[in-house]
């Protein structure tokens, strides 16, 4: 009598996106101090750098968190996803990653399941900001803010891909990781007007932050809480997101599929 060998476990996309992205949750669900405790920097730009905006604008407080409390909240997806690429070179260097590469998991959910964990802490963050500034004079537009926590949600996918991406192009250097990080991350906030209106700025700045992605974000956020729905800040800021997120996408899944 003969035996028929089991079948072999196929990969499934949707399958294995869904359990790697509750494999990554696991950790941010049993630990939400870390979640809370990464709020500390927008904390304290809102509670530092706000105030300063008042005194040397003369604009009214609501008036000054209706212009600055959107840009914290894409300074949140910029500094939180743009480092999540340093979990994923911890996983390496344990033999964590190495692990999953062997499981019959679909390479491109590995990527994919790993960007969309970033879209929880984004939302719970963008609320405590939200609930934060609020007895402080900042209205909230109910359905802008919907679009606009979606708006941060598919920009931060984008971001998380391309910090994923960072840490397989730079395994076994963690520094050169931390070095592009930094390198790049500053520039995209000073050019996006998230801190500091650039109208006044010089016309190379002015015309660099036409082609920074974070700056059509931040001013279509803006625009969101503003009420202000059909803004076309709001257009660019869906296509800045939507292509970010498609190209983070592309090459983190080219770099997930190539990893050994």
């Amino acid at each position: 009598m003969t035996t028929t060998p089991d079948t072999a476990v196929r990969p499934n996309p949707a399958r294995d996106t869904w359990n790697v992205l509750t494999r990554e949750l696991k950790p941010v669900v049993r630990d939400p101090f870390s979640l809370i405790f990464s709020l500390l920097q927008p904390l304290v730009f809102l509670g530092l750098f706000a105030p300063l905006l008042v005194g040397t604008s003369g604009v009214p407080v609501a008036e000054t968190l209706q212009w600055f409390v959107p840009g914290v909240l894409v300074m949140i997806v910029l500094f939180g996803t743009g480092a999540t690429g340093s979990n994923l070179q911890y996983e390496m260097m344990t033999g964590s990653h190495e692990r999953t590469l062997v499981a019959p998991l679909s390479r491109a959910s590995l990527l994919i399941g790993r960007a969309l964990k970033e879209i929880a802490p984004i939302v719970v963050q963008a609320l405590l900001i939200v609930l934060i500034a609020w007895p402080f004079g900042f209205a909230v537009n109910v359905p802008g803010l919907v679009i606009g926590l979606a708006l941060l949600a598919v920009f931060g996918v984008g971001l998380g891909s391309l910090s994923y991406t960072l840490a397989l192009k730079t395994k076994d250097r963690e520094w050169l990781f931390w070095g592009v990080q930094q390198t790049l991350i500053f520039p995209l906030l000073i050019l996006s007007g998230m801190l500091l209106p650039l109208d006044e700025g010089p016309a190379w700045m002015r015309a660099v932050a036409t082609v920074n992605p974070v700056n059509w974000v931040v001013q279509a956020e803006r625009a969101l809480f503003a009420g202000d729905l059909g803004a076309i800040e709001v257009l660019w800021g869906w296509v800045a997101a939507l292509v970010l997120a498609l190209v983070g996408l592309w090459v983190g899944i080219r770099a997930m599929r190539k990893s050994s």
